[in-house]
This record gives C-alpha cells, sequence and structure tokens, in this order.
C-alpha cells in the first residue's frame, strides 16, 4: 500500500498559514442589507419565495425518493437580482463593518497581500513564499497536535475490551485521530482495534460526527486493507442507478446552499463582466446538467438591448453523464430549448473527455467572442505537480490564459487535502466535513432515508477518497483559495473582485436556508460560511498584462 509520506514536501502551504502570514480580515455580508453584529450577522429564515423549476418536465418513480433530473433553478419574475442597478445599489450596503475573524483553527490566510491587485509578476518571490511554506508546513501542524492527548498510560498497551466498554464516554473526534494515525504510523493491530472501537460509536443516522464517523471509518479501513480505489469507485457508479444518483444529487442541492451559491455567484460576476458584449462564449468545465445556464440564459434574455449571441462549451465528467443517463447532446437539447423560449440566440459545443485531456481545439473557440471560462468545484479534479509531471491543473490555467478570457471565475471548497501528509490531511477532513455535516443536519431529521441517501452517494465517496487512495487514485484534493491565489497568479492572471456583483444575489439566495450560514469578504472574493467555518470561496480572475511566460 502506498502511502502519503512520500508528498511530505510538496507544495503543501496551507496547515501552518498563521504562522507565516496574518489571516484575511473577512467583512461579514449581511443577507438582510442590514449592518449587525459578528454573532448576529444573519436572523432571517423565512422560507424562500422563489419559484422553482427542473430541468425535466417529467417525473420518476425512485421508490419513497423524489425524481431531481436536474437540480431546480430559481427565477425571478421581479426585477433581476443580477442588474447593474440592484448589485451596485445593495451590495456594499450588505457589507457590515464589523470584521469576521475565522477562529484559531480555521485561519485560511491569503499567501500574498493583496495580491489581487498587483500587475508585477515575480516568480522568484512566488517560489520564495512557497518554500516558506512548505518549511513551516513541515514544523507540525497544530490541528493534529491539538488530538495529541488521547493515549495509554506510560508502559501500556491499548486494552481493547475496556475500550469498547467505555465507547459511550470516549470523544468520537478522539479515537478517529488516533485511528488515523495507528494508520499513519503502520501499526496494523492497533488501527484494527481503533476500528472495532469506532464501529461501536458511529451510525449514518446519528449526530453529524456519528455520520461522518461511519465514513471516515470506512475510509481508514479501505485504506489498511488497500481497497480504496474499489471502494471509492462502487461508491460512486455502481450502487445506485443513473436516475437514483440524480435524486440524491437533488436532495443536497435542495437542503445545502453550496451549488446555489456556486451558480449564483459565478453568474452575477459572468454577467457583469460581459455586459454590452454581442458574442459571448462560455467554457464551463463541469456542466453537469446545465442547470447554471437556465437561469444565465433568463438573465441575458432581459438585458436591455436586446440578448447577445450565447456560444457554451461544456465539458463532461463521467459522474454527471451517469447521473444524466446520456451524453451532453442532452444538456445541449435543454439549454437550446430554454434560450429559443426566451429568444436568445445561442450555440451549444460539447467536449466530451475529462477536463485533464481538454486541449485548445477541444473548446470551439471562434473569433470575435468575448470568453469566459467557468470553474464550478471542478479544478481541484485536476492532477498538479505532486502526482503527475504532466501537471494538468497548471497546463490548463496556462491553456486558459492563452484564450484571452474575459473573465474565469473559480469556485471551490475552503479545504486543505492536497498535498498534505496523510494525517494533517485526514484531520483536515474530519473539520470540514463535521461542519458540512451539521449544515446537512439542519436542514433534515436525523432518521430521513433521503438525507442518509444523499449523504451516502455524494459525500461518503469523497471522503473515502481522501482518506483511502493515493498517487493518480486519489481525485479529491482541495486547496485553499490563497494557495489557488498563488497558482492563478503563476499562471498569468490577476484578481478581480467578484464581491461587488455577487454579495447582493447570494445573500438573498441564503434567506431560504438556516441562519449559520454567512457570506464574508476577502481581497474580493466571497465566502460561504457555515457558523465561522469557511466552507467555499468564489473568485474571479482576468489575464494580467503585465504577466510574461
Amino acid at each position: 500500500m502506498q502511502t502519503s509520506q512520500k508528498h511530505h514536501s510538496a507544495a503543501g502551504l496551507h496547515m501552518l498559514y498563521p504562522q507565516v502570514h496574518c489571516s484575511p480580515q473577512f467583512q461579514v455580508i449581511d443577507n438582510n442589507n442590514k449592518k449587525k453584529n459578528k454573532n448576529n450577522a444573519f436572523s432571517d429564515t423565512t422560507p424562500s419565495k422563489e419559484s422553482f423549476f427542473t430541468l425535466e418536465s417529467s417525473t420518476a418513480s425512485v421508490g419513497p425518493l423524489p425524481s431531481y433530473e436536474s437540480p431546480s433553478v430559481s427565477i425571478t419574475s421581479g426585477p433581476s437580482q443580477f442588474s447593474p442597478q440592484a448589485s451596485h445599489s445593495h451590495s456594499h450596503s450588505c457589507i457590515s463593518s464589523d470584521l469576521l475573524h475565522p477562529s484559531p483553527e480555521n485561519m485560511y490566510g491569503s499567501p500574498l497581500s493583496g495580491a489581487s491587485s498587483s500587475h508585477v509578476y515575480d516568480e522568484a518571490g512566488f517560489k520564495s513564499k512557497i518554500r516558506e511554506l512548505e518549511v513551516s508546513l513541515l514544523s507540525g501542524d497544530p490541528k493534529v497536535e491539538e488530538y495529541s492527548g488521547f493515549s495509554p498510560a506510560a508502559g501500556k498497551s491499548w486494552n481493547w475490551e475496556e475500550l469498547l466498554a467505555l465507547t459511550p464516554q470516549l470523544d468520537l473526534k478522539e479515537v478517529l485521530v488516533e485511528a488515523a494515525r495507528a494508520v499513519d504510523e503502520g501499526d496494523v493491530a492497533t488501527a484494527c482495534g481503533f476500528i472495532d472501537v469506532l464501529e461501536q460509536m458511529v451510525s449514518v443516522s446519528g449526530s453529524p460526527i456519528q455520520r461522518l464517523g461511519t465514513y471516515m471509518a470506512e475510509g481508514l479501513r479501505a485504506r489498511l486493507q488497500g481497497t480504496g480505489g474499489n471502494i471509492y469507485r462502487a461508491l460512486k457508479c455502481n450502487e445506485p442507478t443513473g436516475r437514483e444518483l440524480m435524486s440524491y444529487m437533488g436532495v443536497l442541492y435542495e437542503i445545502c446552499p453550496y451549488w446555489k451559491f456556486a451558480y449564483t455567484a459565478a453568474n452575477a460576476a459572468i454577467l457583469e463582466a460581459v455586459a454590452g458584449e454581442k458574442r459571448v462564449h462560455i467554457i464551463d468545465f463541469q456542466i453537469a446538467q446545465g442547470s447554471q445556464y437556465m437561469f444565465l440564459i433568463n438573465e441575458l434574455a432581459k438585458r436591455p438591448g436586446g440578448p447577445p449571441l450565447l456560444r457554451v462549451t461544456g465539458v463532461d465528467d463521467s459522474q454527471s453523464r451517469f447521473a444524466r443517463g446520456g451524453g451532453l447532446n442532452l444538456v445541449g437539447e435543454k439549454l437550446a430549448n430554454m434560450a429559443q423560449s426566451c429568444g436568445v440566440p445561442f450555440q451549444f459545443h460539447d467536449a466530451i473527455m475529462e477536463g485533464c485531456k481538454v486541449q485548445r481545439e477541444h473548446l470551439g473557440v471562434e473569433p470575435g467572442f468575448a470568453v469566459v471560462v467557468n470553474f464550478p468545484y471542478v479544478l481541484h479534479h485536476m492532477p498538479d505537480e505532486s502526482v503527475s509531471v504532466e501537471n494538468h491543473r497548471d497546463r490548463l490555467l496556462h491553456l486558459i490564459k492563452s484564450l484571452g478570457p474575459r473573465l474565469v471565475t473559480l469556485v471551490e471548497q475552503e479545504s486543505n487535502t492536497n498535498t498534505s501528509p496523510f494525517l494533517s490531511r485526514f484531520v483536515e477532513t474530519l473539520d470540514y466535513y463535521t461542519a458540512m455535516f451539521e449544515s446537512i443536519d439542519a436542514a433534515r431529521p436525523r432518521d430521513d432515508k433521503q438525507r442518509i441517501s444523499a449523504e451516502q452517494h455524494c459525500v461518503a465517496r469523497d471522503i473515502v477518497n481522501m482518506i483511502a487512495c493515493e498517487e493518480g487514485e486519489r481525485v479529491e484534493r482541495h486547496e485553499v483559495l490563497g494557495k489557488w491565489r498563488v497558482r492563478m497568479m503563476m499562471a498569468g492572471f490577476m484578481g478581480w473582485p467578484v464581491v461587488s456583483s455577487a454579495a447582493f444575489p447570494a445573500s438573498e439566495m441564503l434567506k431560504g436556508y438556516d441562519e449559520n450560514y454567512k457570506l464574508g469578504e476577502s481581497e474580493g472574493a466571497l465566502y460561504l460560511f457555515w457558523k465561522r467555518r469557511p466552507m467555499a470561496t468564489c473568485s474571479a480572475w482576468k489575464p494580467n498584462p503585465n504577466h510574461f511566460m
């Protein structure tokens, strides 16, 4: 079994940011457009009055689960939330003067202060920052050290019968970390003992940490047995049918705002960037069911002076292809029908391949179009320099830069699981997904069968992949925005403030969700929080005219 130890000195930049750089200053964005203190930034939990539709007009029978042929997209009939008047008149008024500071264990700093406004490319400086952060990473991980006190008495080994008898009194997080520590150290007997203890403590219908513990324990077992890749593929494709998987995805889309945040924020930035353009070409590297563009087409149809010619290139991925039960032609037909009904001239081009295989000739780029590239929760899937010398992640960014795009939108989970050593990665996964499972818990009862199925088939597979898989089989390789900022700037991009256009529509969208979801802003990027934990970021980028390869 391969371990992650040989990646210990790879480009792992995140875990000790606070010891090298100051944490970013997050401004609280109030979704009620009022200034509030940072402990009560959102108090309106009034259900959304928006109407919803799906890409499929017909329903499907999948047992007790509702059919979601595509996650529904909100369409408003009144004044557009994305109009220039709406975005500029409301975005700054909903930013509080208070600053939201992440808790010490969640300090996600930007490696380069003021980097988004810099016009000078300093490759030596970038590499120096990367080396500085890598050296700091080797000095220890404060998140791991937080759990270092759980151990047997000096000179004694673990008494498994005693631990099993004490399971109601044990801290599940500590047991998970100790099991991971044993796996990391190659102590198979101790790891198996802890996994036996964990089996008595976890439950798919329990508390958030109990549900998460179920999948993390399964990931540890798979890592020990060297079967992580097989389990990941089974969870990803083989167990549910395509229609069932679409239903599970729809459940998560309905009860959590993570995808709506991505679509809403990116669409707002795109609409502002292409205002006045007559020919617009959007390249989407995870177009999925095309839901994001159903809404965008509706907004373009309202544009004063008439809509532009919209050309969309969709890059396919195996999960979306499996879930929708067909190729990208299904997405193209639905978007074409939507565009026709709205009076928007429309063209669709498909790139039927994984994103890391894309070359310029696959994208259907034509002269005279304002090009926009959208990366919604997908760029972290591209293998980087720590996986392959081909480094598709940076290769793809350089390819996009060569297109001269009007804008690049990047939405990613705010988590660091790419190049961290195994134990640090495990603890980071535990921290991040504890918050995610808590957010899911706020929307559905713990014994809700739809929620259980959605977690098992849409979330568990990612967790197992991060814990059990290595090398090319580990495709879930998240990076925090500070690392993305370095990567984007080295590829020749400069930051563009998305918050001015996206803050208001995103805050309106959040009104239909639990009050513990919050928005924050740092260096022009928009953050989605669950309580005080940053969960996702939306940032936008333009080519830096002063960058030379």
